[in-house]
């Protein structure tokens, strides 16, 4: 599978690529979206349930196990 970047100059094109893709013939990934702040965004929210108290319990169990050795 080869990957190309097209820069469309034409709306006719981007319908004539549109139907390639509905008859399966290529596939068509829109990357232009996702950047550095939006990968930052979603590893923030992963975690955005956590506490301040269930974040320095963990910190502590951490250190303790780093010292202890």
């Amino acid at each position: 599978m080869d990957t190309l970047k097209i820069n469309i100059l034409n709306p006719k094109a981007l319908k004539l690529l549109n139907d390639l893709a509905e008859l399966d013939l290529i596939a068509i990934q829109d990357d232009s979206k996702v950047g550095f702040q939006d990968v930052l965004r979603r590893l923030r929210n992963k975690n955005a349930d956590l506490t301040l108290e269930q974040i320095t319990k963990e910190v502590e169990t951490v250190r303790a196990k780093r010292y202890s050795r």
